[in-house]
């Protein structure tokens, strides 16, 4: 079975930015991309609330055959196909995770306050599909990635860092493979994170409290974090590595790195039981307010 880069679309902007960016990491990972739009079915309605059944199927099939021609224009060495899916787009989106080698997925942009809107569809595809999962707000384009080179605004400037959400005390491999794989597509630098909150049972300022312990501490982390990275630094030696120990809110620190990053790289433990939410909080976090593309990566 051939594995692909999958992304759904839907017409929307959202959808066409993930598409576009879906496009880009086909092309890096040399891999087919497959474009599915998926079609709820059609609702029980009243006569005449809603187009015919003809004219419904004809905007429906325009949307997946859109979004392919323009991909082929502006990629014309992209291996590509098109194709729509009735059913419920969850479902169908978790469905071709398993034979994904990566699914995209866009989401809508409400500000910067605010964050960005992830849906339900997009939730309950990340908390069950078993594939890493790709978050593209609307409006993401290839020059938000790179760095602007100076004085030649024509020549593409180097990729931004790839940002890793480090877990330090649970096997993680997928995670850590992923962030590195990614890293070294782009020729990027890789900045791993690793943040870490003061046991609460030390007061709300520990650091204040007994400098030396949170020192202690601090030190601890960052001997953990280079154990961690070692292997991976001897198996991607072209990849720039700066791994930074934190002491903070995880998300927090997270979303200040995403906000100078091509791609943040983040977490999510498989869980056998169907129920449940599947996410944790700092991931869920990031999804709703990273302004980089998130990639939520699976491990057991």
């Amino acid at each position: 079975m051939v594995r692909t880069v999958t992304v759904g679309v839907d017409g929307s902007g959202e959808s066409l930015a993930a598409a576009d960016w879906a496009a880009r990491e086909a092309l890096r990972r040399e891999v087919p991309l497959r474009l599915v739009h998926v079609r709820e079915p059609d609702p029980a309605s009243p006569a005449g609330a809603y187009a015919d059944a003809g004219t419904r199927d004809h905007w429906a099939r325009r949307i997946p055959r859109d979004a392919a021609s323009g991909l082929a224009e502006r990629y014309p060495h992209l291996e590509l196909t098109a194709e729509q899916v009735t059913g419920h787009a969850a479902d169908v989106l978790t469905d071709l995770g398993k034979e994904a080698e990566l699914l995209v997925i866009g989401t809508r942009g409400l500000g910067v306050v605010a964050g960005f809107l992830v849906g339900s569809v997009a939730l309950t595809t990340v908390a069950h599909v078993p594939c890493p999962v790709v978050l593209v707000r609307a409006g993401t384009t290839e020059e938000d990635a790179r760095r602007q080179p100076a004085g030649d605004p024509a020549t593409p400037g180097p990729y931004r860092d790839v940002v890793l959400g480090a877990e330090l005390y649970r096997p993680c491999d997928e995670l850590f493979a992923f962030a590195f794989e990614a890293a070294a597509r782009r020729g990027a630098p890789l900045r791993v994170v690793h943040a870490w909150n003061p046991p609460l049972v030390y007061g709300i300022d520990p650091i204040a409290v007994d400098t030396g312990l949170a020192t202690e501490l601090a030190e601890e982390s960052a001997r953990a974090l280079k154990d961690a990275l070692r292997p991976w630094r001897g198996k991607y030696p072209e990849v720039e590595v700066n791994a930074q120990a934190l002491v903070g809110r995880p998300a927090r620190h997270l979303l200040e790195a995403a906000s100078d990053a091509s791609l943040v790289v983040v977490g999510r433990r498989n869980r056998r039981s169907p129920l449940g939410f599947h996410l944790g909080p700092v991931t869920h976090a990031v999804m709703h307010h990273s302004t980089a593309p998130v990639a939520v990566v699976p491990y057991d």
